[in-house]
Protein backbone atom coordinates (compact mmCIF):
# COMPACT_ATOMS: atom_id res chain seq x y z
CA UNK A 1 0.00 0.00 0.00
CA UNK A 2 3.26 2.27 -0.31
CA UNK A 3 1.26 4.07 -3.61
CA UNK A 4 -1.44 5.70 -0.65
CA UNK A 5 0.22 9.20 -0.92
CA UNK A 6 -3.03 11.06 0.66
CA UNK A 7 -6.31 10.67 2.74
CA UNK A 8 -8.02 11.07 -1.15
CA UNK A 9 -6.40 7.97 -2.31
CA UNK A 10 -7.20 5.88 0.96
CA UNK A 11 -10.70 7.22 0.60
CA UNK A 12 -10.76 6.18 -3.00
CA UNK A 13 -9.97 2.76 -2.62
CA UNK A 14 -12.17 2.14 0.27
CA UNK A 15 -15.19 3.10 -2.21
CA UNK A 16 -13.82 0.31 -4.80
CA UNK A 17 -14.10 -2.16 -2.06
CA UNK A 18 -17.34 -0.59 -0.76
CA UNK A 19 -18.37 -1.38 -4.91
CA UNK A 20 -17.00 -4.68 -4.41
CA UNK A 21 -18.82 -5.62 -1.42
CA UNK A 22 -22.10 -4.54 -2.40
CA UNK A 23 -21.62 -6.87 -5.49
CA UNK A 24 -20.60 -9.95 -3.17
CA UNK A 25 -23.61 -9.14 -0.80
CA UNK A 26 -25.91 -9.03 -3.52
CA UNK A 27 -25.09 -12.44 -4.60
CA UNK A 28 -24.77 -13.66 -1.20
CA UNK A 29 -28.40 -12.29 -0.71
CA UNK A 30 -29.75 -14.57 -4.03
CA UNK A 31 -28.10 -17.71 -2.04
CA UNK A 32 -30.38 -16.50 0.86
CA UNK A 33 -33.33 -15.87 -1.18
CA UNK A 34 -32.98 -19.35 -2.88
CA UNK A 35 -32.13 -21.55 0.54
CA UNK A 36 -35.24 -19.97 1.87
CA UNK A 37 -37.46 -22.37 -0.52
CA UNK A 38 -36.19 -25.39 1.30
CA UNK A 39 -37.08 -23.76 4.57
CA UNK A 40 -40.35 -24.65 5.95
CA UNK A 41 -40.55 -23.14 9.25
CA UNK A 42 -39.26 -19.43 10.65
CA UNK A 43 -37.08 -21.78 12.96
CA UNK A 44 -35.80 -22.95 9.96
CA UNK A 45 -35.09 -19.30 8.76
CA UNK A 46 -33.82 -18.27 11.97
CA UNK A 47 -31.55 -21.56 12.11
CA UNK A 48 -29.41 -20.25 15.04
CA UNK A 49 -27.14 -23.59 15.47
CA UNK A 50 -26.06 -22.47 11.91
CA UNK A 51 -25.68 -19.43 12.73
CA UNK A 52 -23.31 -20.35 15.55
CA UNK A 53 -21.23 -22.30 13.10
CA UNK A 54 -20.73 -19.46 10.57
CA UNK A 55 -20.07 -16.77 13.30
CA UNK A 56 -17.54 -19.32 14.39
CA UNK A 57 -16.15 -20.00 10.91
CA UNK A 58 -15.22 -16.33 10.24
CA UNK A 59 -13.54 -15.84 13.35
CA UNK A 60 -11.11 -18.62 12.34
CA UNK A 61 -11.33 -16.77 8.99
CA UNK A 62 -10.78 -13.63 9.80
CA UNK A 63 -7.54 -13.97 11.75
CA UNK A 64 -5.85 -16.32 9.00
CA UNK A 65 -6.50 -13.01 6.74
CA UNK A 66 -5.64 -10.56 9.40
CA UNK A 67 -8.90 -9.13 10.13
CA UNK A 68 -9.64 -8.50 13.83
CA UNK A 69 -12.13 -11.17 15.18
CA UNK A 70 -14.20 -8.99 16.79
CA UNK A 71 -14.47 -6.92 14.10
CA UNK A 72 -15.57 -9.87 11.26
CA UNK A 73 -18.04 -11.24 14.49
CA UNK A 74 -19.75 -7.63 14.80
CA UNK A 75 -20.74 -7.43 11.20
CA UNK A 76 -21.26 -10.97 10.38
CA UNK A 77 -23.92 -11.08 13.10
CA UNK A 78 -25.57 -7.51 11.76
CA UNK A 79 -25.32 -8.94 7.99
CA UNK A 80 -26.68 -12.62 8.54
CA UNK A 81 -29.51 -10.70 11.27
CA UNK A 82 -30.81 -8.41 7.99
CA UNK A 83 -30.43 -11.52 6.01
CA UNK A 84 -32.80 -13.55 7.94
CA UNK A 85 -35.27 -10.60 8.63
CA UNK A 86 -35.08 -10.05 4.44
CA UNK A 87 -35.93 -14.14 4.44
CA UNK A 88 -38.47 -14.08 6.89
CA UNK A 89 -40.08 -11.40 5.10
CA UNK A 90 -40.61 -13.41 2.18
CA UNK A 91 -41.05 -16.55 3.81
CA UNK A 92 -44.35 -15.52 5.32
CA UNK A 93 -45.16 -13.42 2.11
CA UNK A 94 -45.23 -16.94 0.35
CA UNK A 95 -47.37 -18.91 3.45
CA UNK A 96 -49.52 -15.98 4.11
CA UNK A 97 -51.01 -15.68 0.26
Amino acid sequence: MSELQSLDDVRSRIDDLDTELVALLARRQKLVEAAAGFKNDEHAVRAPDRVERVVTAVRAKAIAAGLDAAVAETIWRAMITAFIQLELARHRSTTDG
